[in-house]
């Protein structure tokens, strides 16, 4: 039996590891910041202890501004932040952070409301329209805590299993109009702003910088990247299995720089396409020539099939640190569910030093994608490929095959896990790799799923 090696990650593993931590300390600590920019301006004033509330609640909505403001920059695709966080963690924190800032908010509004009305001698409705004549921004103010709310509740897993993902999407774009009708109040509002002081130069820095982020690198680089790589598609395939490959060539696209392993975010400039950006993995090594193969899990994805050869592509990347760069082993196993073999197809077209497997997860042959090209990858490479197909078990594998990884590869533990699949599943394959012996260092992740 093979013997587990240390589970002490690598310095390396470390060293990437604090460089993440720091980062996410950061932009947790901008709210401490912020908020002792409050009180070196005076914003705690206090002459009688309910007076405390009101100042809570405009902390509450200082600490909910700068969360806001971190999640833009989370999902700004900023290449230094993709690749010290990678796609899975940035994504997690931005999650996160839109919980704690939603709370936020709802403290802040209320605290706010409660007291206005108080100091007022009014009833709390009847304090709603007031604030109404303070002006616009009030109005612009309450709206975006109306869009918010929107954007909160069509989050909840229990909706989102009930929406399509274009849907959802659309509605999520709200927050982007109700940032842009909160800011107005702060400044025009917020007696810590009207000095234009040290609070307000910073709140200026934060904004600036987070927005003109977001607009540099999710609007003006694939608009530039498009001009200078001409990106078109250049062939659709309709798959056996019911997955879509498309191509995409352009000017000398090798010079992306794209791994193996990477996804981006496409966007077809094609009528019944321009609307939707979605996120693929390249399904084969990048060249001059970019791919990817789409699973048809939704009405955008089955529509793929009938996309025009020769329609312009807007595209955002290459993103993630799902690569061989991140391999601290020789040997690798790569473990995909369904359409999860994409970028995964892709990695078996580098040049291994050490022994590969590959797992394959699927509800039957017929419908596992890229089967065939991963069998002549994998014969090239000398690779075992393992095969499970039939409804899921309690496991990760079918139903009538409770197999564990550490029974399929003797020497695991001496191995880099690569998973990519639906969450559960991948949640339930890790978890099966830990066990195992493997390392934490050693197991990479690409989750998909919204």
């Amino acid at each position: 039996m093979a013997v587990a090696p240390s589970l002490e990650r690598s310095p390396v593993a470390r060293s990437r590891e604090r460089r993440a931590d720091a980062l996410v300390a950061a932009l947790w600590w901008t709210g401490a910041v912020a908020v002792a920019f409050f009180l070196a301006e005076g914003g705690l004033t206090i002459l009688n202890p309910v007076d405390y509330l009101y100042a809570l609640g405009r902390v509450a909505g200082i600490v909910a501004a700068v969360l806001v403001m971190n999640q833009i920059l989370l999902i700004s695709r900023v290449p230094w932040i993709e690749r010290t966080l990678g796609h899975d963690r940035a994504a997690a924190t931005h999650t996160l952070m839109g919980k704690v800032a939603f709370i936020a908010m709802l403290v802040h509004a209320s605290f706010i409301l409660i007291m206005t009305a108080h100091y007022d001698g009014r009833s709390v409705l009847a304090e709603i329209p007031a604030m109404w004549d303070l002006g616009w921004f009030m109005v612009a103010a309450q709206a975006a805590l109306g869009l918010f709310t929107l954007v909160v509740v069509t989050s909840l897993l229990i909706v989102r299993r009930r929406w399509r993902y274009e849907n959802w999407h659309t509605v999520h774009l709200c927050v982007y109009l109700a940032i842009a009708l909160v800011i107005p109040h702060q400044f025009i509002e917020g007696s810590t702003f009207r000095s234009k002081g040290p609070a307000w130069w910073f709140w200026l820095l934060l904004y600036v910088v987070t927005i003109g982020s977001w607009l540099a690198y999710r609007i003006l680089k694939p608009l530039l990247f498009a001009r200078r790589f001409r990106p078109v598609v250049s062939g659709v395939t309709k798959n056996g299995d019911g997955s879509t490959t498309v191509t995409v060539a352009g000017d000398r696209l090798s010079r992306l720089g794209a791994r193996p392993g990477q996804f981006m975010l496409w966007r077809f400039l094609a009528k019944g396409y321009w609307r939707e950006g979605h996120p693929f993995s390249l399904s084969a090594a990048p060249g001059d020539e970019l791919r990817i193969t789409v699973g048809p899990s939704g009405d955008f994805s089955r529509s793929l099939a009938a996309l025009p050869v020769g329609t312009p592509v807007l595209f955002e990347g290459p993103l993630g640190v799902f690569t061989s760069a991140a391999r601290t082993r020789a040997g690798a196993v790569y473990v995909a569910g369904g359409i999860g073999i994409t970028p995964l197809r892709a990695m078996l077209e580098e040049p291994h030093s050490g022994p590969v497997d590959i797992v394959v997860r699927a509800r039957s042959a017929e419908e596992a994608p890229l089967r065939d090209e991963v069998r002549e990858l994998a014969a090239s490479l000398g690779a075992r490929v393992h095969e499970f197909y039939g409804p899921r078990g309690f496991g990760w594998s079918a139903v009538g095959e409770p197999v564990k990884l550490g029974s399929l590869i003797g020497d695991l533990p001496d191995r880099d896990v690569y998973i990519c699949g639906p969450m559960a599943w991948a949640d339930a394959v890790e978890a099966d790799a830990l066990a195992s012996g493997v390392a934490p260092e050693a197991i990479h992740r690409e989750r998909f799923g919204w």
